[in-house]
């Protein structure tokens, strides 16, 4: 079994041969919930790319261990990106989507506000919300042992997903109507690939005229229609094997 991981706000000094210091709620859990113990294996990282490999060299009361670094290893931007702008689903499903994204491998994540949604950020839910979606990556993140957890944009307004379609290689609106599959469309070696996950109630004509004027296709996943809190997934993982990254 892979060592756990466990996130740190920064790996400055870190280097083969050095001890660094791991407390706070993570170190909490690594020695009360874990019962991690000297000898064993653990990787510290950043969330941003790099991670401290080595062994619990000591540990301290319930929430502190001392971590003998015996690797670093650094992470190279992956290619293409692969962000997805999700519509927000109901109740407790954005954070289903947001952790299966999340150990799929989906760089950012990007919740809409779409016309159709049934839910809406407003004022303290909002940022309620989106605190749990970020909560939601990160541990997901350590989970799945991921380097480089995926970004969680702040909630974004229609204006603002047609501008950032505009800037991909590729763009695409996952609809149960489009005329061609993404299983066969062309895709980039390099640069963004942007996927849009429309809410329960699909994706309003006009924000397809919007997208469509950005560059956004409508492309078709299967047969069968998924529920918005899988779509992502599932297009993700197809994009993943289909751009060399799974291989």
């Amino acid at each position: 079994m892979t060592a756990p991981v466990f996130l740190v706000d920064s790996l400055a000094g870190a280097a083969p041969g050095a001890t660094l210091t791991l407390d706070g709620p993570e170190g909490r859990h690594a020695v009360s919930v874990r019962r991690l113990r000297a000898g064993e294996e653990i990787v510290l990282t950043d969330g941003a790319g790099t991670g401290a490999y080595g062994t619990v060299a000591a540990v301290e009361g319930k929430d502190r261990l001392d971590v003998a670094v015996t690797e670093v290893r650094t992470e190279e931007a992956p290619r293409p990106r692969i962000t997805v702008v999700q519509a927000l689903p109901k109740g407790d499903r954005g954070e289903l989507a947001v952790e299966t994204m999340t150990e799929t491998g989906v760089d950012a994540i990007v919740p809409w506000q779409a016309s159709r949604c049934v839910t809406q950020w407003k004022g303290e839910r909002g940022a309620k919300s989106l605190t749990k979606w970020r909560n939601t990556a990160r541990e997901a993140g350590k989970q799945a042992r991921r380097l480089t957890f995926p970004e969680v944009a702040d909630a974004a307004s229609t204006k603002d997903v047609a501008a950032l379609l505009s800037g991909a290689e590729f763009a695409a609106v996952l609809h149960e109507e489009g005329s061609e599959p993404l299983a066969r469309a062309e895709l980039p070696a390099d640069g963004g690939i942007v996927l849009v996950v429309g809410p329960e109630g699909g994706v309003s004509p006009e924000e397809l005229e919007l997208f469509a004027a950005a560059g956004a296709k409508p492309y078709r996943l299967g047969a069968s229609v998924l529920r918005t809190s899988t779509a992502g997934t599932a297009a993700a993982a197809l994009l993943l094997g289909r751009t060399g990254r799974w291989d």
